[in-house]
């Protein structure tokens, strides 16, 4: 049964902070047409969209999971004559941060007339005074060229703080909506936020806009900033060709981003077609044996004289020697270099065979990650940005803004951080990159 149909109505159950005492400055002005994007929170649309497992679900007797769907509302509970928003940006960088972060400066003065924003620089360090950062007063004429540039304008930072510390800041200032870009890390350190808030009763809401350069949230089409990633990762991947192609016997090895969830490497390698090989963490690969990536590797320079490998960072674990578990910031399991070890181990495989390789490694990782988003990417993290901002003077709270369906809904910040979205083995990705690259669908040795 899909996961999706075990979820309860609690499970998808967005908070709001009280009444609605406000007419929208948006339905006032020009936008008060019928079908004009107006929502309710009772618009709603289901989770699973598959025929088969929503029959089956009726059947049982279940009911039908629903999500509320995003969008601004007629009514708002905060006053914007009187509301102060902050926005921080946390984790690693991602292209299309600068672009969230405009847009909810632009949305919150233009269409709400919000005049007091701050950014809060450095991700959660921003919000403990300890650590002396000045806090930013962003305005549209200070954010309107950041789409430009890769990055974040505010900065960046792992880790959680205190939580107790970073609420009694939001209170001094006066904040009564928090804007947090960022991972499921920087998500769940929101989510420690709102339940404080909550628990103390002040009203303040706390908004997610989702990001993850590796796709791999839960309960979303896509997250910002992968389609930009996976793009520049094409001029990886095309240069290893070029590399391995001008050689005798030439191997290009690339290596990029994905922890746990092998999808830029997977769409980087169907984007152009010249891979061969791709390893991710989804899928186990032995090295050695006849089944094993180095036999298929020699195969295939035999029949062909090059070969192409990408490599996601968090596939081969199981074949790097175990060492001391290190963990970041964040919390994540750090994982060992599997980049490295695989050129170390394919140079010493040909040269006990006595054949003659050239071998580039090439490891883009930092350059992709900082580079401007794509224009798709820029319109995409419009709509996440203008959704958060409406679901933030609507008095949502503890919710991310995300597309589910190609619809934009509202989803709680403990649903998407339950777990993470990978690359399915069985299903229609895995097996569209197998018949592009030709790889055995299994590297495995019998």
């Amino acid at each position: 049964m899909n996961q999706a149909l075990d979820l309860t109505l609690e499970d998808l159950q967005i908070h709001c902070l009280g009444e609605r005492r406000f007419p929208s400055p948006g339905w006032q002005r020009h936008f008060s047409a019928e079908g004009t994007g107006w929502h309710t929170d009772g618009d709603r649309i289901l989770v699973c969209d598959h025929i088969a497992e929503l029959e089956a679900s009726l059947k049982n007797g279940r009911p039908l999971p629903t999500i509320e769907l995003a969008g601004p509302r007629k009514e708002i509970h905060f006053d914007p004559a009187t509301t102060c928003v902050g926005i921080v940006t946390c984790g690693g960088l991602c292209p299309g941060i600068n672009d969230v972060i405009r847009t909810l400066v632009m949305q919150s003065h233009y269409s709400y007339g919000i005049r007091r924003i701050l950014g809060f620089p450095y991700g959660y360090e921003g919000l403990d005074p300890a650590y002396g950062h000045r806090i930013i007063e962003l305005s549209p004429e200070m954010v309107m060229n950041l789409p430009y540039f890769g990055g974040s304008f505010l900065g960046s930072s792992r880790g959680r703080k205190d939580t107790k510390i970073m609420v009694n800041r939001l209170e001094a200032l006066g904040v009564n909506i928090l804007y947090v870009i960022g991972g499921d890390g920087s998500q769940r350190g929101a989510t420690d936020l709102d339940d404080e808030c909550r628990a103390r009763n002040n009203g303040i809401s706390i908004i997610g806009v989702p990001k993850t350069i590796d796709n791999d949230l839960m309960f979303m089409d896509r997250s910002f900033g992968h389609q930009t990633a996976f793009a520049a990762a094409c001029h990886a991947v095309t240069g290893a060709h070029a590399e391995a192609r001008g050689a005798r016997n030439g191997i290009g090895l690339v290596k990029l981003m994905g922890r746990d969830s092998g999808f830029i490497a997977c769409s980087a390698a169907l984007a152009t077609g010249e891979v061969n090989y791709v390893l991710i963490p989804e899928v186990d690969f032995h090295l050695d044996g006849p089944g094993g990536l180095l036999e298929s590797l020699r195969m295939r320079l035999e029949e062909r004289g090059h070969a192409v490998i990408v490599v996601a960072e968090g596939a081969g674990q199981h074949l790097i020697p175990a060492a001391e578990t290190r963990i970041d910031a964040s919390g994540n399991k750090l994982h060992e270099d599997i980049g490295l070890f695989l050129r170390d181990r394919i140079h010493a495989h040909f040269k006990q065979s006595g054949i003659e390789t050239t071998l580039k490694y090439i490891d883009p990782s930092y350059t992709i990650r900082a580079v401007p988003a794509s224009p798709e990417d820029r319109v995409f993290c419009l709509n996440l940005a203008r959704h958060a901002v409406h679901a933030g003077m609507a008095g949502k709270t503890g919710m991310v803004v995300a597309r589910w369906h190609q619809r934009y809904v509202h989803l709680p910040m403990k649903l998407v951080t339950r777990g993470r979205k990978k690359v399915d083995p069985n299903g229609d990705f895995w097996r569209s990159v197998v018949e592009a690259t030709g790889q055995p669908s299994h590297l495995i040795h019998p």
